[in-house]
């Protein structure tokens, strides 16, 4: 059994790994510190390729999946991404457009390249890490929920493609909230809730990615938080969210 992570240095992406290297997972690993993919596998009890990799460069897609060419991988878990505070006119653009690099274009690109060889063996699995935040719209991240929203809905419906054509092939999107990870620094935020531990995060997304469930949402709070978000008018939602944007403790 071999998987690829992206996103794996660090946060829920690094504990999906260990998680599945304790399991007897061979793995390829990918992110942008090639110092911290090093220091990782050498900690890893099972066979680990690493690739250093910026997924918001436009080849590096294409250059991760040909390097796992050849490796009968049977998991791909589309973890890489990050995001940024600020009102749409003042947050830096090429800063947006990265982050729609990573968080959108490379989970499409590597899902579709992916699926197509899971597609004609008749198996295989795609984790692609989401959010909360894309089932609902979030002033003054804006780019950063409408991207998660892409990632959840894209996966939502290939997954029913897939359930139609009756494949043994599975895809599966993980929406947490609040995780404690570095994902605040790099977003300029800290949050108001307390976060949830990505190590149980990352064990519930993988037992539930196995089990074939699609929509994986850890933690009660968030299942009824994610489930009141539908009943609430897409004219008052906004507001909702701004607000409580607004009370974030907000740091450089």
């Amino acid at each position: 059994m071999k998987a690829v992570v992206t996103g794996a240095t660090s946060g829920i992406g690094r504990d999906i790994a260990i998680f599945l290297a304790k399991n007897g997972w061979e793995l390829v690993l990918t992110g942008r510190n090639e110092k911290e993919l090093i220091r990782l596998k050498n900690t890893l009890p099972t066979n680990i390729d690493i690739i250093a990799l910026d997924l918001a460069e436009k080849e590096a897609p294409f250059a991760l999946y040909r390097f796992c060419r050849g490796m009968d991988i049977d998991l791909l878990v589309n973890n890489a991404g990050f995001g940024k505070y600020g009102t749409f006119s003042e947050t830096v653009l090429k800063d947006e457009l990265d982050m729609i690099s990573v968080n959108v274009r490379a989970v499409h690109i590597l899902m579709k390249l992916f699926l197509r060889d899971f597609k004609r063996k008749n198996r295989g699995k795609i984790l692609n890490v989401a959010s909360s935040a894309g089932f609902l719209t979030g002033p003054n991240m804006s780019t950063y929920y409408a991207t998660k929203n892409y990632v959840v809905r894209l996966s939502l419906a290939v997954a029913e493609e897939l359930r139609e054509e009756k494949s043994k092939v599975t895809v599966s999107v993980l929406c947490p909230g609040p995780i404690n990870t570095n994902f605040n620094k790099t977003a300029g935020v800290d949050f108001l809730i307390m976060g949830m531990n990505s190590k149980e995060v990352a064990k519930y997304a993988i037992e539930k990615t196995f089990s074939g469930k699609w929509l994986i949402v850890p933690g009660g709070f968030m299942k009824l938080s994610v489930l009141a978000s539908r009943f609430v008018p897409h004219t008052i939602l906004p507001a909702i969210i701004g607000t409580i944007q607004k009370g974030r403790k907000v740091f450089k």
